[in-house]
């Protein structure tokens, strides 16, 4: 587990520009359900979250279209949280940092680690404006 103060900086990246953190399995499986579509994104500490991930996942919302639901869960910190959805993100493999794409509780786009580590913020917002407007 990371200290609360490490991580309060990267958590409040995401929710100033409108995500909300979870912290409980039920409010993730609650927000993963919801009707319409919600983006969750996997947190992380890593240099790819930072560089890559978080900074894709706001220009993202830059677009026309965009999720109706915006929610994160922190890898190392909150592990009920991460578990369950990690569980929604099945079949893939667990990741750190990760987004995924829901419509109405099904998966319906996700972003591996691989698909983040080494790619400019631009293309992953750019890539998940495509499923953007494929889907809400």
């Amino acid at each position: 587990m990371y200290p609360e103060e490490m991580v309060r900086p990267m958590q409040s990246e995401l929710t100033m520009a409108g995500f909300q953190d979870l912290h409980s399995a039920e409010a993730v499986d609650n927000a993963i359900k919801a009707e319409g579509t919600t983006l969750v994104v996997v947190n992380s500490v890593c240099g790819c979250a930072a560089r890559n991930a978080r900074p894709g996942a706001k220009m993202s919302l830059e677009g026309a279209k965009k999720p109706d639901h915006l929610i994160t869960v922190f890898a190392g910190v909150d592990k009920d949280a991460v578990d369950a959805a990690r569980q929604h993100m099945f079949p893939f493999p667990p990741s750190s940092p990760s987004m995924a794409l829901f419509k109405d509780g099904e998966l319906v786009h996700m972003l591996e680690r691989h698909h983040i580590e080494g790619r400019p913020a631009e293309m992953i917002a750019e890539n998940l404006q495509d499923a953007y407007n494929e889907y809400c």
